[in-house]
């Protein structure tokens, strides 16, 4: 079985119940009953695993956050409000003032401001290099690098990493690295490519209906003998490994950021999640098919397309070998112009104009007017947004209905 098709079984099981009530059970609760002083102290100390808080972790969000991690291989996960909030979680509780991350390949408009803004201005400093920069990428790494971060696949200049290069790079360094997994889940797993730390917006292709808002960061177990966050560059890692061990990355994220910065995931939202787990891996293998498909196609007639499925992208064959399953829902189309961009998605019938990805339904979007607006030239050329740039994230019509859509707005 290929992924795809092992999942099916694997999350329609795990999210079902076997007896009483075979949906999910929704724990609409902020706080919780201890019921006597000892067991709220032995819930405090971690020795009682019973609800603690709901800033802190809930039973629905809980059984998310199991499938999650055995979703990716992972020891551990933790849910969070948001894809953003679960990239604040693992970066912040690895980093302090005076640490330096290592940022590749295009990136979120989102998380390239966390990292060029709001983190500078706690005195963490971010270098930006392009995902084939190895050699400039090994030589950035310092004493003050405590994170490589990397999107599997560009969003939205479409260039595909070589993770394998990347983590071993990061490993040998002794740094950790962190995947922003969003686009690709279950068609890579980056924990087996040798990452440390895989990041989800939750609210993508993973809930996959635009209902729910949510993140997950899932952690890979430390190990017995040596490992990068036994070493000195991570000395705030003592404490927890000592008493968590092989667990010791989940509660440093839970302590050290999600207790204090409030990014906590919702029961709601949580439970909307586990339902769209249950379809994820029947409606990943037919989006990335018809994305291959429209992409070809509007290629072939002349539509100034991006994706790594075309023999043109420079990572075509990096695409052929590594991401078999493909990359996700995304693709692009550069229209030349803001006014020829305005005018395509303005004709569209099909695409819905939103900020959203990895929807049921097909969505569009010009990116230089909104989510890189207050971006400066530089910036933009480095992350590969033009004048004309469209991310459109493929959903689940027909590929023949949004190519004749497709063809007739950019007429």
């Amino acid at each position: 079985m290929n992924n795809y098709e092992q999942y099916c079984t694997k999350f329609v099981q795990a999210v079902g119940n076997k007896e009483g009530a075979i949906s999910p059970v929704i724990t609409s609760s902020a706080a919780f009953g201890y019921g006597d002083a000892q067991t709220a102290e032995g819930i405090f100390d971690g020795s009682v695993k019973k609800p603690l808080y709901s800033r802190m972790g809930n039973p629905t969000t809980a059984k998310l956050e199991s499938i999650m991690a055995e979703m990716d291989g992972g020891v551990g996960a933790v849910a969070t409000s948001s894809g953003m909030g679960a990239t604040t979680l693992a970066t912040m509780s690895l980093l302090e003032a005076g640490d330096e991350i290592i940022s590749i390949g295009g990136l979120f408009g989102g998380t390239y401001a966390l990292f060029d803004e709001t983190l500078k201005r706690f005195g963490i400093k971010t270098s930006f290099f392009d995902v084939d920069e190895l050699e400039n990428i090994k030589n950035a790494i310092t004493l003050k690098t405590k994170v490589v971060f990397l999107e599997s696949v560009g969003n939205p200049n479409m260039r595909l990493p070589d993770i394998k290069a990347i983590a071993a790079i990061a490993n040998k360094e002794g740094v950790a690295l962190i995947v922003d997994n969003t686009v690709t889940p279950i068609s890579i797993s980056p924990l087996a490519l040798g990452a440390d730390i895989v990041v989800y917006s939750t609210t993508k292709i993973i809930s996959g209906n635009a209902s729910a808002l949510g993140g997950c960061a899932v952690f890979r177990a430390i190990n017995d003998g040596d490992d990068k966050f036994k070493s000195s560059r991570y000395e705030f890692m003592k404490k927890p490994i000592k008493g968590a061990g092989k667990m010791a990355l989940i509660p440093n994220a839970k302590k050290r950021a999600l207790r204090d910065l409030g990014m906590s995931a919702n029961a709601n939202a949580s439970y909307q999640t586990l339902l769209g787990l249950e379809t994820l891996s029947l409606r990943l293998p037919r989006i990335v098919q018809s994305v291959e498909i429209i992409a070809k196609e509007l290629s072939k007639q002349g539509l100034n397309i991006n994706h790594p499925c075309l023999e043109s992208h420079p990572h075509h064959d990096r695409y052929k070998n590594d991401f078999s399953l493909g990359c996700g829902t995304l693709l692009t189309i550069d229209m030349g112009s803001k006014e020829s961009a305005y005018s395509f998605i303005n004709k569209t019938k099909i695409a819905t104009i939103t900020a959203n990805i990895g929807d049921s339904r097909t969505l569009a979007l010009h990116m230089a007017s909104t989510i890189y607006s207050d971006f400066d030239s530089k910036t933009r050329k480095f992350l590969g947004i033009t004048d004309g740039l469209i991310r459109i994230s493929i959903g689940l019509e027909n590929p023949q209905d949004i190519i004749d859509d497709f063809l007739n707005a950019a007429k």
